[in-house]
């Protein structure tokens, strides 16, 4: 019969298996594209945002993540589109200043992950899964432990509200519907 130890171990990893590793935003990107007028996509990213996984190196699945959002870092290299995106006709960043998103669980799958969690974008929080790998572990040159990791996922923005719906003449969408996210994180244990 298994004692109450070995039962527990088994529910709640131990401090020795959970790593807490600091997002590098140096290192890191949270880029994103969209479709407009339907025949070529624009790129931007965002360049301040932070976070904190607790990561069990024994069963990844059992990892946590907590991520913040600077809405208003929003650059996609034209000044007058990140001030539009900026706007309460996108992001209404004076409103809604930060986007935050925090895991639920973590599955593990064939060839990878996926983290489900709450995303809050533009005061709308909504889950979404977001597929990922870890793409591994070195030492940097100062002697401290880093751990990349990939995802990516969509998301139809009109869940969050973000409804900016002009037309072109034949009707075509000046901006699609359909948001690409692409996560590079390189993390550093703390």
């Amino acid at each position: 019969m298994e004692s109450l130890k070995a039962v527990e171990q088994t529910i709640s990893p131990t401090a020795k298996e959970i790593e807490k590793l600091i997002i590098d935003p140096v290192h890191s990107s949270v880029g994103f594209s969209v479709r407009h007028m339907v025949i070529s996509s624009i790129r931007g990213r965002f360049t301040r945002f932070s976070g904190v996984i607790s990561y069990n190196h024994l069963d990844p699945a059992r990892s946590s993540v907590n991520v913040t959002i600077d809405a208003a870092s929003v650059n996609t290299d034209n000044s007058d589109r990140d001030n539009d995106l900026r706007s309460p006709k996108f992001f209404d960043c004076a409103q809604f200043p930060q986007i935050a998103f925090r895991s639920k669980h973590i599955d593990q799958l064939c060839n990878g992950y996926v983290c489900v969690g709450d995303l809050t974008l533009h005061g709308v929080t909504e889950e979404i899964a977001i597929l990922f790998e870890i793409t591994g572990r070195q030492t940097d040159l100062e002697g401290k432990e880093r751990i990349g990791f990939e995802g990516e996922l969509k998301l139809d923005r009109r869940k969050f509200g973000l409804n900016y719906n002009t037309r072109l003449a034949n009707g075509a969408p000046v901006v699609g519907n359909e948001i690409k996210i692409d996560l590079s994180i390189e993390a550093v244990r703390e």
